[in-house]
Order: structure tokens, then C-alpha cells, then sequence
């Protein structure tokens, strides 16, 4: 029994789980389990092994077939000066600090079609029958330069482009210049070549850049004189042509004229915009505020005078009424100081707004005023002076032009003796390292292709691995089918040939290691063949292996034959978790599965012996109507048994067998009828079930699977509950679930699971189900005769 399982149960009263409440577990646990994947890689590790011997043997054959290429290197530095244009500076030279392009460009210059070109004509690559793989050619010239053309020249370029690689040292200004080729001779030629070849190529750059300067500066130079005489010679005719001007070309007198304007212009409009302020200012004032402060404080005065009458009025008005005649005095007082003061607040405000409008108007008038005489001027200046300021501006062109040339003379000057120190050489280039002939190949190289094998090896493998065990939807250990189905797992049946292996044990079943069942209905509820096997073999791996050269050990009455096995210790697991599993008396359970060849027959008749070990009336009952098996377990007769007693041919006391086993009868099928599933749902069947109840302590029925057939779904209803087996590797998870469905419709009372033919682990996953074979391993009678 599942450990697990069987501590739930008897913490909750050991309560059976029915049907109807069966809890809709997910497929798996949403808990990763790293355990699970080694076991996977355990299970097919001969698919991993493949992988890695395909990948290995590409690799080392790759390695045999590729071409050995050589690599060699040469290290050169490349300082951060260039040439200007017009070779300012000291030398000729510019540092070029702040161009952040300038070695991305250098190593782009490198890698460009141009400088293979230069490398091919200056090595004659050409020539060379180990680059171009053919013969020299006759055909030279007067020099001895193989004439080729211009294709021809950009494909051998293109190769030594293939073979360069430019790599650029990390935080200084060296670079390695590596090159690759069939002869280490050639490698390292070719590497210093490059390096030759770019230093070459800088020197004539800056050579005909120099060239280039001093040729546009003398250009320049020559337009801007002949500019500059052209603007002398025109200033010269209107001087002679414009005697008025002559006395004053420059027009001083106009221009300080207008400047003077100008100044008191400012003047007068920034008093305008005061004014204005001022005047706005007044408006947003309210009429007492403004004549308080223009009448020298009058305005308060009378009003605090107003504010004493009145309060004084209010305090007698408490004691003497308003037509009292000292009272309509007072009332006369105070209108007629109240009038006095709304007159002064009017007059007060008026003259004050009034004063500030005139003092804007005025501003405005002189602003006016001053405007239209700067206009006048302005007018009399164009018509008067256009010719100074001509005369003005062609002067200041001719200093321009003047200060351009004398600068671009000395630029000249500077060129030119830049262009005589390039004798020189001198370069921002130097080689640091030449390439040495290497001595061993670069590639291929077999450490390199053995590694990228491995690792390409084992991620096809375990891919493989994995993407097998995701497509397989076999049931393999008891937490999947817990999960899958809801119900407790109440033993696991290890597999015998596993216990064979690991303990000297011998295969069960009809011709191989396991339950050899064989159900062939014909039909089923999703597939022609109907057997679990064929299903087995769609979705996942099938658990069978054959070696004839062993005796056969059959599983079934093996706790009667050989008690003190793994197996048996297993189906006295089982019955233990049956009699604890429900509140009320246990007499009739039914066995059934949802596929054919699961163990169901294997599994009732072990429990028929395993009970009857207890000293328990036990029978077993063959309900199969359709394939009957349990007579040949036993080695009965199958001609009397269910199907008779349902037909009304033989009575109840002709149909139990004693079947050798202390304590276990066996009740066969009979034969087989046309109608089982009408038979089963009869009264009669109903009347048998009651019968047995009463004869016998235990009874255990063998049922048909429940998928193909409804048998199982017909019985359920006369038993106390079912035990559903599943095969380890063979039961399909969607088949499982649809056994449940079936038998949750049918609100039938579950017992809960036995795994058979399960597999242990021997890298430590899911052990505990192998305690039972390591506690009697010591004690196995088979190595016990076999030490003696």
C-alpha cells in the first residue's frame, strides 16, 4: 500500500473514498521534481548514448576530412595622429583625440577589397602556385609581372579577404593581424604583408594629400587676387565720379546724426512707457484711495469726523427717536458732511486722472515727434549717402579678402614644407611582432570538434529525452496514477523482472516477465484492437522482455507457492489496506481495470490467497463472462460454473471448487454465453451475490476492464466496493481518466489503485516501494540453496 495514502487513511478513520466524491486531481504535480527528469534520463539513457556516439563520430569524422589550415600573426600599432587637410601643427600632424570613428575605421580599411588588392601585387600572389593552386603562368611582362586582369585580381583578393581576420587588443592601440592558409610558409607571409602594405598605404595617402593642398591653395590664392583688384579698381571710379563723396566717403556726419535720434528717442519713449504705467496705475485705484493721497489726508479727515457723527447718532437713536429734533439736526450734520466728502473724493480723482493723461499725451506727442524725424533722416541717408555705404561695404570685403589670402599663403607655405620632409616615410604605423612560421595547425582541431560533439551530443539527447517522455502518457509510478485517477494507492505490485534481476528471482506470466492477460474483445471504446498494450505502444514505451533461456516463475498463487517474496509481501500489503479502508464489514470486492491485461485476474486470485492465509472461508469468483481465465490459474474445469447457475441448469452448491490452497474456492465462469452483461444484471446474479455473502467470509471478483465493457459498472452496485489495477508503463493517462469518469457516473464505491509491474529506481527515486525485497533479500530461500 502507498505509505502515504495509507497514513490519510487512518487519520481520517480509515473511511473509503466513493466515487461520487473523488477528487479531480491534475495530471501531475505542479511541484518541479528534478527527480522525475533522472529518471527519465535513467529510463532511456541508450538514446543519450546513441547521441553522443552519432555526434562523436561526425565530429572525428570531420576532423579526418578537413583540410589542415595554418594561422599566423603579426602585431602592429596604430597611434591616434592623422594629416589635416592643410598640415597644421608641428610636423604635419593632428592629434585626433576626440574621433570616436577613427579606429573603427582604420580596422574597417584593413578588412576593405583594396588593401588585399595591394597585398596581392605587392607579395605577387599571383605568381605563387600554393595560393592559386595552379602552375605559374608564361605569360609576363617586359618587367616580369604577370599581366592579370582586373576580375582576376578582385577573386584572389576576395580570398585573402576570406583568410584575414583583424582582431584589435582591448584598451591599447595594438591590433593582430591574423591570417589563415594551407602552408605556414604562406601564413606568415601574407600577415606581413598586410602589415607592410597598410603602412605603405598611409605614407601615399598623406603624400597625395599634401599634393592635393598645396595644388587647391594655390587656386584659392589666385581667385582672391583677382577678386580683390576687381574691388580696387571699381572703389577708384566712384571716387573720381562723386566729388561729395570724396570729402566724406565714409558719411560720419549722417551716422552720428542718427545715432544722437536715436539716444533721445530711447529717452522719450522710455518716459512714455512710464507715463503710461502711471496713468493705468491711477485708473485701477479706487476714487477714495487716489484723493486721500493727492489731497494732503483731507479725505481721512473727514471721514474719521463722519465716523464720529454717526456712532454718536446710533448711541442716541437707543434713547430718542429720529424725529426728535436734536436728532434730525445731527441726521442734517452728517448728510451734509458726507456730501462734502463724495465732492472731494470726485474733484480729487478727476484732477489727478486728468493731470496723468495729459503728462501720457504729451510723452507720446515727443515720441511721435522724434520717429518721424529718425524716418526723415533714414530716407535722406539712402538718397544722400548710398554711395558711402557702398563705398563701405566694398572696402570691408577687400580687408576680408585681403586677411583670406595672406592666411592661405601661409598655408601654403606650411605645405609645402610638410611636402618636402616626406622623404621621411614617417607613418603612424609600426609593426610590433612579425609573424613567425607556425609549427602546428590552427584547425581542425580534434580536443575542439570532441567538445562541441559532447555538448551538441547531450542537448540532442536529452531534447530526445525529454521530448519521449513529454509524448508519453503512460502511467509509471504511483503518484501519477494517484494524481491522475484521485483515489489512494493501495499496494504496488513491483515488476518480477526487476525482482529477477536484483534478487536471483524468475520471470511470471505465459512466455515473458509479466501479466500475460491477452484481453482481444474485439472492440473498445476508442480503438479496434481494445487492448491496453496497443495503447501502451501509441503513447509511451511498452514494459516487455523475453529471455527464454530462463524457467518460468507464473505471479499468479505465488504467495501460496513462494510466500516470502517482494511480490507477496506486496498483496498482504494490499489486504491490510483492504480491511482497514471501510467502517462496516468487508465481505465482497470487486477487481477491474480499464484496459485488458493489467493484472486484475493475477491480483484476485493472489488476494483470494493472501486472505485465506488468515484462516477465512475466502472464494473467488470468475465474473468474466466474456474471457474467463481463473480456471486456468487454479487448472479447473470451466464447463460448470456462474453462466450455468444464471441459466437455472445447476444449483449454487455444484459451482465452488476447492482449489488446493487452505481456505480459497474458486467459482469459474462457465461457459460463455451470448448475453453476458444481460446475465450479470439479472435477479438471479443479484440472488448469487446475497448467497455467497452468507457462505463465505471473503469474496473476491474478477470483473471485466471497464472500458471496453459495462460488466464492471453492472457488478459495482452489488459489492461492498472496487480495487481498480493499473499497469506501470502500460495504462494511459486519458484511459484513466475515463475509467473514472465511468465508474463516478455509476457512483460506485472505490477502494482505491494497485500499480502492478511497477519499476523502482535505483538512483534513490520512489525507494520507499522497495523496502519490502531489501528486508527479505537476507532470507531468500532461492540464495539460500544456492549458498548451501
Amino acid at each position: 500500500m502507498h505509505p502515504e495514502s495509507f497514513e490519510r487513511g487512518r487519520r481520517e478513520g480509515f473511511q473509503s473514498f466513493p466515487m461520487a466524491e473523488a477528487p479531480m486531481l491534475p495530471d501531475g504535480d505542479a511541484n518541479l521534481d528534478l527527480s522525475k527528469y533522472v529518471n527519465a534520463i535513467r529510463r532511456r539513457w541508450q538514446l543519450l548514448l546513441v547521441c553522443l556516439l552519432i555526434a562523436g563520430t561526425y565530429a572525428f569524422v570531420r576532423y579526418t576530412l578537413t583540410t589542415k589550415e595554418y594561422s599566423s600573426t603579426t602585431t602592429i600599432q596604430i597611434e591616434r595622429k592623422r594629416l589635416s587637410l592643410y598640415a597644421l601643427g608641428q610636423g604635419g600632424w593632428l592629434e585626433d583625440w576626440w574621433n570616436l570613428e577613427y579606429y573603427p575605421t582604420q580596422y574597417r580599411l584593413l578588412r576593405s577589397r583594396g588593401m588585399a588588392e595591394r597585398v596581392v601585387q605587392n607579395l605577387r600572389l599571383f605568381e605563387n602556385p600554393v595560393f592559386t593552386g595552379r602552375a605559374p603562368s608564361p605569360d609576363v611582362s617586359e618587367e616580369g609581372v604577370q599581366s592579370s586582369s582586373s576580375i582576376e585580381l578582385a577573386q584572389l583578393a576576395a580570398v585573402v579577404q576570406t583568410g584575414l581576420t583583424v582582431r584589435p587588443i582591448k584598451e591599447t592601440q595594438l591590433v593582430e593581424l591574423s591570417f589563415r592558409s594551407a602552408s605556414p610558409e604562406l601564413a606568415a607571409q601574407i600577415a606581413d604583408g598586410y602589415a607592410e602594405a597598410f603602412i605603405e598605404w598611409g605614407i601615399q595617402t598623406r603624400h597625395d594629400t599634401v599634393g592635393q593642398a598645396s595644388s587647391l591653395l594655390s587656386k584659392q590664392i589666385d581667385t582672391l587676387s583677382e577678386e580683390i583688384e576687381a574691388k580696387r579698381t571699381f572703389l577708384n571710379q566712384l571716387s573720381t565720379r562723386d566729388q561729395e563723396f570724396a570729402l566724406d566717403p565714409e558719411g560720419k556726419a549722417l551716422v552720428e546724426r542718427q545715432q544722437t535720434l536715436e539716444g533721445q528717442y530711447n529717452s522719450v519713449v522710455a518716459v512714455r512707457i512710464g507715463k503710461d504705467a502711471a496713468y493705468k496705475g491711477i485708473l485701477s485705484l479706487t476714487p477714495e484711495t487716489l484723493a486721500n493721497s493727492s489731497s494732503g489726508g483731507q479725505v481721512s479727515k473727514l471721514k474719521s469726523q463722519l465716523f464720529l457723527l454717526q456712532s454718536e447718532y446710533k448711541t442716541k437713536l437707543e434713547t430718542y427717536l429720529p424725529t426728535w429734533p436734536e436728532m434730525v439736526r445731527r441726521k442734517s450734520e452728517i448728510d451734509d458732511l458726507k456730501g462734502q466728502l463724495e465732492r472731494l473724493v470726485n474733484e480729487r480723482y478727476e484732477e489727478t486722472r486728468d493731470k496723468a493723461y495729459a503728462e501720457f499725451q504729451k510723452a507720446l506727442r515727443e515720441e511721435k515727434s522724434l520717429e518721424d524725424e529718425l524716418k526723415k533722416l533714414a530716407a535722406d541717408a539712402r538718397l544722400q549717402n548710398s554711395t558711402a555705404l557702398e563705398y563701405s561695404s566694398h572696402k570691408t570685403y577687400i580687408e576680408t579678402r585681403q586677411q583670406l589670402r595672406e592666411d592661405l599663403t601661409k598655408r601654403l607655405s606650411e605645405t609645402e614644407i610638410a611636402s618636402r620632409t616626406q622623404g621621411s616615410k614617417e607613418s603612424n604605423v609600426r609593426i610590433v611582432d612579425r609573424a613567425i612560421v607556425p609549427t602546428k595547425p590552427f584547425r581542425p582541431s580534434l580536443k575542439k570538434n570532441l567538445s562541441q560533439a559532447l555538448f551538441i551530443g547531450l542537448a540532442l539527447g536529452f531534447a530526445g529525452i525529454f521530448l519521449l517522455e513529454y509524448l508519453d502518457r503512460t502511467i509509471k509510478t504511483p503518484e501519477e496514477l494517484e494524481a491522475v485517477i484521485g483515489f489512494p494507492t493501495l499496494a504496488v505490485v513491483p515488476d518480477m523482472a526487476e525482482s529477477r534481476r536484483g534478487k536471483g528471482l524468475r520471470r511470471y506470466g505465459n512466455g515473458g516477465y509479466g501479466y500475460s492477460y491477452g484481453y482481444g474483445y474485439g472492440y473498445s471504446h476508442n480503438s479496434p484492437s481494445g487492448g491496453g498494450e496497443a495503447k501502451a505502444a501509441k503513447f509511451g514505451r511498452r514494459n516487455k522482455r523475453v529471455d527464454d533461456a530462463e524457467p518460468t516463475l507464473e505471479i499468479e498463487l505465488l504467495p501460496h507457492t513462494n510466500s516470502r517474496l517482494a511480490v507477496c509481501e506486496a498483496y498482504r500489503s494490499l489486504r491490510t489496506a483492504l480491511l482497514l479502508s471501510s467502517a462496516d464489514e468487508l465481505k465482497v470486492v470487486a477487481v477491474t481495470s480499464a484496459e485488458p491485461g493489467e493484472g486484475k485476474t493475477a491480483t484476485t486470485c493472489n488476494m483470494g490467497v493472501v486472505f485465506a492465509q488468515l484462516g477465512r472461508r475466502v472464494l473467488v469468483l470468475d465474473a468474466d463472462l466474456r474471457r474467463p481465465r481463473m480456471h486456468k490459474v487454479f487448472k479447473i474445469s470451466n464447463r460448470l460454473g456462474v453462466v450455468n447457475y444464471l441459466t437455472g441448469k445447476v444449483d449454487i452448491e455444484n459451482l465452488f471448487v476447492d482449489t488446493g490452497v487452505p481456505n480459497l474456492y474458486a467459482c469459474p465462469s462457465g461457459p460463455i454465453p451470448p448475453n453476458p452483461s444481460e446475465l450479470l444484471a439479472s435477479d438471479r446474479m443479484r440472488d448469487f451475490i446475497s448467497a455467497i455473502r452468507s457462505r463465505f467470509d471473503f469474496v473476491l471478483i474478477d470483473t471485466p476492464p471497464a472500458l471496453p465493457v459495462a460488466d464492471a459498472v453492472i457488478l459495482g452496485p452489488l459489492t461492498d466496493g472496487l480495487v481498480i489495477c493499473a499497469r506501470a508503463g502500460v495504462l494511459v493517462r486519458e484511459d484513466a481518466k475515463l475509467c473514472r469518469e465511468r465508474l463516478r457516473y455509476a457512483e460506485l464505491k472505490i477502494f482505491g489503485t494497485v500499480l502492478n509491474r511497477y519499476r523502482t529506481s535505483p538512483t534513490g527515486y520512489n525507494r520507499r516501494y522497495q523496502y519490502y525485497g531489501v528486508y527479505e533479500e537476507k532470507n531468500d530461500p532461492s540464495k539460500t540453496h544456492n549458498a548451501a
